[in-house]
C-alpha cells in the first residue's frame, strides 16, 4: 500500500500533478459555475426538443454525467454522440453542444460541421483550436475553458459548463442548490482520500491496493452508470491498466451467462458495484428499488463462482452530489493504482502515437 512515508516517491512519479488536478475538482466546479451561471443564449436555443452533446474521451464523459444528473428533471432528452457526423434527426429543434477540450478533436469537429449544415442551434465548449475559430466565424456561442491539464483532468470545468448551458437553454431549472450541496460533499470526502491520508482511513488507497494485479469490472446503475464508465476510462488512462464497466439492469440480460470461461479469469477479476451510501430520509433515490435488488443478486451469483466482489458506497443526497462523489473517488483510485504499477498517471504516449498516425491520413 501507499503509506504516508511514500509521499516523496509519489510526487516524483506524478511529476505533472494529476493528483493535484483530482484534488482541485471542487474548485474547478466552482470556477466553471461562476463562468456559466448567468450565461445568456440566443432565443432559438430556448425552444429545442432534444440536446445532443458531441465529444470524445474526457470531453464526452462530462456529457454522460450531465445527462445523468438532469435525467429526472429535464424537459428535453440529453444524448451523447461519440462519432463523426450527426444522426439525421438532428434539426433546428436540436441543441448541439460540441465539446472538445483541445478544440481539434476530429470526430467532434465533424459533428459540429454537420450540425451547422443541418441548422441546429449550436454551443461550443473548448480551450481554443479549430472549434473556437469556427464558432467565431459562425457566430456560435462559445463557453471557454481556461484550465491547463489533460482533458480528463478538467472534468469539473467540462461537466459544469454543460450543466450551465442546459440551465441557460431552459432544459433544467436552477441548479445552484444541488451544486452547492454536491461541492460541500466533495470537500468533506476529499480530506479522507488525499495523499496525506493513510490507507487505514483512505478508501481510495484501499481499493487501489485491492485492484493491483487484477482486472477491474466496475458496475453502475441509473445515474451511477456513467460514473462506472468514468472509473473504467480513468483506470485505462491514469493507471495504464485493463478495466471494463457494465450497466445494470442490462448486465443481467447477457453478461451473467458469460462468467464461466475461461475459468482462469475468475482469479484475475475484481468486480466493484457502485452503490448508495446511507442517506437522509427524503433524499433522491440513487438506485431504482429493482436495481438495488439486482445489484445484490448479481453480486451473490458472482461470488458463488469465486469472483471477488465489493460494493463501493457513494455518498450524497442529490443525484449531482452522488455523481461527483463517485467521480472523485474513482479518480483518486486510478491515480493510486498508477502508483502501485509505477506508472506516470499523466503520460498518454500510446494515444499520442495513435493520433499522429491518424493525422497522416
Amino acid at each position: 500500500m501507499i503509506e504516508r512515508d511514500d509521499l516523496t516517491a509519489l510526487r516524483r512519479l506524478d511529476a505533472q500533478d494529476m493528483l493535484g488536478h483530482v484534488a482541485r475538482l471542487p474548485q474547478q466546479c466552482r470556477d466553471a459555475w461562476d463562468r456559466v451561471r448567468d450565461l445568456a443564449l440566443p432565443l432559438a436555443h430556448h425552444h429545442v426538443s432534444r440536446v445532443v452533446i458531441a465529444g470524445m474521451g474526457g470531453s464526452a464523459i462530462g456529457g454522460d454525467l450531465a445527462a445523468a444528473a438532469v435525467a429526472g428533471q429535464g424537459r428535453a432528452p440529453v444524448l451523447v454522440h461519440r462519432d463523426y457526423d450527426l444522426p439525421a434527426y438532428a434539426d433546428d429543434q436540436t441543441l448541439v453542444i460540441a465539446c472538445s477540450f483541445s478544440g481539434d478533436t476530429e470526430e467532434t469537429l465533424s459533428a459540429f460541421e454537420a450540425a451547422h449544415r443541418q441548422g441546429c442551434p449550436l454551443v461550443a465548449v473548448t480551450t481554443g483550436g479549430t472549434l473556437a475559430r469556427r464558432a467565431g466565424e459562425w457566430r456560435v456561442p462559445l463557453v471557454p475553458v481556461e484550465y491547463r491539464s489533460q482533458p480528463r483532468a478538467a472534468l469539473g470545468h467540462l461537466l459544469i459548463s454543460m450543466l450551465g448551458i442546459l440551465q441557460a437553454a431552459g432544459v433544467v431549472e436552477d441548479l445552484a442548490i444541488s451544486l452547492h450541496e454536491a461541492l460541500a460533499n466533495l470537500e468533506t470526502q476529499a480530506a479522507s482520500l488525499a495523499p496525506e491520508s493513510p490507507p487505514s482511513g483512505n478508501l481510495a488507497k484501499q481499493l487501489a491496493a485491492e485492484l493491483t494485479g487484477r482486472v477491474p469490472v466496475v458496475i453502475g446503475a441509473g445515474p451511477l452508470a456513467p460514473v462506472a464508465r468514468r472509473w473504467k476510462t480513468q483506470i485505462n488512462e491514469n493507471a495504464k491498466g485493463w478495466a471494463y464497466f457494465e450497466v445494470l439492469p442490462e448486465l443481467d440480460h447477457n453478461a451473467l451467462a458469460g462468467i464461466h470461461f475461461p475459468a482462469e479469469a475468475t482469479q484475475w477479476l475484481r468486480v466493484l458495484f457502485l452503490g448508495s451510501a446511507p442517506r437522509l430520509p427524503g433524499a433522491t433515490p440513487c438506485l431504482h428499488s429493482r436495481n438495488r435488488r439486482r445489484l445484490d443478486l448479481t453480486r451473490q451469483l458472482f461470488e458463488r463462482y469465486g469472483i471477488a466482489c465489493r460494493e463501493v458506497p457513494i455518498p450524497g443526497e442529490s443525484l449531482l452530489a452522488q455523481i461527483l462523489s463517485g467521480v472523485q473517488l474513482g479518480d483518486y483510485v486510478s491515480c493510486y493504482l498508477a502508483m502501485h504499477y509505477g506508472a506516470d498517471p499523466t503520460d498518454l504516449e500510446d494515444i499520442a502515437w495513435f493520433k499522429r498516425q491518424m493525422a497522416q491520413g
